[in-house]
């Protein structure tokens, strides 16, 4: 059998079994990816103009065009979703400041981006018959994917402790709680389950991605096309898919701080009552 370095092509010396990943891409599966990736991305730029939410329609075709980029961008437009909740529902709920749940995480989340880039362009300028070149830039990627799984974890964490105070006083936040959205408490339902969904499905293809890079290069998982395709680009298909079906300033405009609609919805978000203010400060500190 031919070796991986004198075969440039797939040829009757140099079978398919060879190459790193030991078989020929679906190309049906890649244009329906395409197609989906195409389709969100046009779906979120138009939302993104007729509800005027700038930052979150430009990230989805980013994340739409860039293989890479993708989860670590989706991961960015539901840490910005989640400051706005955190905003809307009560910071003082929350272990974390809002501003932070974009932030800390979307910087953590871009140094896990950013390591991965680093270990593209080691690829890129490599030899790659070199085996201590091969496991570096192998050890940067599960790096940074580890660090990406990392933050979104400590994120779920603080998301759920958030949900779970929130729902400890629902009956002070009652009001707010049933006035959420405009298209009602179903609605809203509708849209927290497809946040959460997306969430988990992003999560499950940092952890896929984990498990695919630290068997090291032509492991088992890394040859496996059905489950890369189901564990990788459907998940990331699936998150952009709910993204762009449930757009968030359409479920809960609190999130849009442009035109004056959004500016007095979060204007009003950010106002505190004494009650919340005492809420916040410690227990040292004197009241009204």
């Amino acid at each position: 059998m031919a070796s991986t370095k004198v075969c440039e092509s797939i040829s009757l010396q140099c079978s398919v079994e060879v190459t790193t990943y030991g078989y020929h891409p679906s190309l049906a599966g890649n244009i329906v990816m395409v197609a989906i990736f195409a389709i969100c991305a046009i779906t979120q730029v138009f939302l993104g103009i007729k509800y005027r939410l700038r930052a979150y329609p430009i990230d989805s075709s980013c994340k739409s065009c860039c293989s890479l980029s993708r989860p670590s961008l989706l991961a960015a437009g539901l840490y910005l979703t989640l400051k706005h909740l955190v905003i809307h529902y009560g910071p003082e709920y929350s272990r974390l400041s809002p501003k932070f749940y974009t932030w800390l995480f979307v910087v953590c989340d871009a140094i896990g981006f950013l390591a991965q880039c680093i270990r593209g362009s080691i690829q890129a300028s490599a030899n790659n018959t070199n085996k201590k070149t091969l496991n570096l830039r192998n050890n940067i990627i599960v790096a940074g994917i580890s660090f990406q799984a990392a933050t979104m974890l400590v994120c779920g964490v603080l998301s759920l402790d958030f949900a779970y105070n929130l729902y400890r006083h629902r009956e002070e936040k009652k009001q707010k709680l049933q006035a959420a959205s405009p298209k009602g408490s179903k609605g809203f339902q509708f849209y927290m389950a497809c946040f959460v969904i997306a969430f988990i499905a992003i999560l499950i293809r940092c952890i896929y991605r984990i498990l695919e890079m630290a068997g090291g290069w032509k492991n088992p998982l890394m040859r496996n096309e059905v489950e890369f395709m189901i564990l990788d680009g459907a998940m990331i298909s699936l998150a952009s898919i709910l993204m762009a079906v449930a757009f968030p300033s359409a479920y809960f405009p609190s999130i849009n701080g442009n035109g004056k609609k959004g500016r007095a919805i979060a204007k009003d978000d950010c106002e505190l009552d004494s009650e919340e203010l005492n809420v916040l400060r410690p227990p040292t500190y004197p009241p009204n």
